[in-house]
């Protein structure tokens, strides 16, 4: 009996706190932060208009892409004259006069029949030629009465 009492007094309790299952916690968030980070960060910026909007004030003429109801691209750049074009010259001429304007204004005008799909595609296309903000024109409701 006097052997196990002896035992006993000779192991201590330890009051410390085991951390090992806290950083493995840790570490495991941290993974997963740093593979979803990058992915909050992919959409393209965009000033949608309010429901009351007023017209853009601005100096410089903007830039202006139009998608018509076949989805083909048409390009005006500033005060140039409208011509059709396909994704690579939008792309080169668009990055080309960005360049050289990195304030202008940027807009697309899109036919109401066109699917989404097209509007988005001239989007990542305008963040491929470097526009750094890209608004979306619409034409005013009519009054309620003029329907």
């Amino acid at each position: 009996m006097q052997s196990r009492m002896r035992s006993r007094g000779r192991r201590k309790l330890k009051a410390e706190i085991n951390v090992v299952p806290y950083i493995d916690v840790m570490l495991v968030l941290l993974i997963i932060f740093m593979v979803t980070a990058p992915l909050m960060n992919l959409g393209v910026d965009i000033e949608l208009p309010k429901s009351n909007a007023t017209a853009i004030q601005n100096d410089k003429e903007p830039i202006v892409v139009s998608v018509d109801k076949d989805g083909a691209y048409f390009l005006t750049l500033g005060a140039s004259e409208r011509e059709a074009v396909d994704a690579e010259v939008l792309v080169s001429k668009v990055s080309a006069f960005v360049r050289q304007n990195p304030e202008v204004p940027v807009l697309i005008g899109g036919d109401e029949r066109v699917d989404y799909g097209s509007i988005y595609a001239v989007m990542v296309l305008l963040q491929q030629a470097g526009a750094p903000k890209v608004g979306l024109m619409s034409q005013p409701s009519p009054p309620p009465g003029k329907r």
